[in-house]
This record gives structure tokens, sequence and C-alpha cells, in this order.
């Protein structure tokens, strides 16, 4: 088995797609017709993004996500080599700065964010690959 998706739930879908491009460098790679799924160019993991009516369609009650309330319990990362001038275009761009960068007591990078459907991004340098 191999992990192949990641997928957030919204309540518009092409409004995300481009806070995403805007925000943090990612472009969009597919949006269905019906504009309710939608993925991101975002390397051999797809990003996507459903709105919540596919979650009902998959007969899946959820919770929606409110930027105004406490985050959900995960987030995403983003890794880039200049963490500072990718979270000033997040915040710049529409995402909510929820720590600046910091350098951690293991020598990673990393600051969150919010965006705009209030989903917890985290944007650090790569670690050193771990060997199982």
């Amino acid at each position: 088995m191999r992990f192949a998706y990641t997928i957030l739930y919204v309540a518009d879908v092409p409004k995300t797609l481009e806070h995403y491009k805007v925000a943090f460098d990612m472009p969009t790679q597919f949006l269905h017709e019906s504009k309710l799924y939608g993925e991101l160019q975002s390397g051999e993991t797809v990003l996507a993004f459903a709105a919540y009516e596919m979650a009902e369609m998959n007969e899946v009650a959820m919770r929606p996500s409110d930027a105004k309330a406490p985050t959900g319990p995960v987030n995403i990362t983003f890794t880039t080599e200049d963490v500072e001038a990718a979270f000033a275009r997040a915040t710049q761009n529409g995402a909510t700065g929820v720590m600046p960068p910091v350098t951690k007591s293991w020598g990673q990078t990393a600051s969150y964010v919010r965006d705009l459907n209030g989903h917890l991004v985290e944007i650090a340098t790569p670690l050193e690959p771990r060997t199982a």
C-alpha cells in the first residue's frame, strides 16, 4: 500500500485552488467540471480539495472547517529552503500567520499559517532523509 492523496474539504474549491496558487505558489493541476473537486501540482503525493457536497454524496458526515475557530488536529506541510520568503508570501496573499519562522532545536526552520478555510499549513525547511 502507498500513501497517495490528502483531500481537504472546503466550501469553495475554485477559490481555494486560487488561494493556494497565489499564497503558496502551488498551481492547479486539475479542476473537475463540477467545481466540486480539484488538485494542486504538489509532487508525488496529491493535495486535493473537495467540496462539502462531495462528503455528503459519499455519505460521510463531517464538521466544516471554520477559519475563525481553533484549527482541527491536522496540518499539511510544504518544504522550502526559504521559509521567511514563503511565510511572507503566504501572509501577504490571504493566509493568516500563526507562528512566524523559527529555527527548532533539531535545526529545521518552521512556521505556521492558516489558509483561507482555516486549515493549518506548516512551511518548513526539508528534513534530512531518514531510513526505516
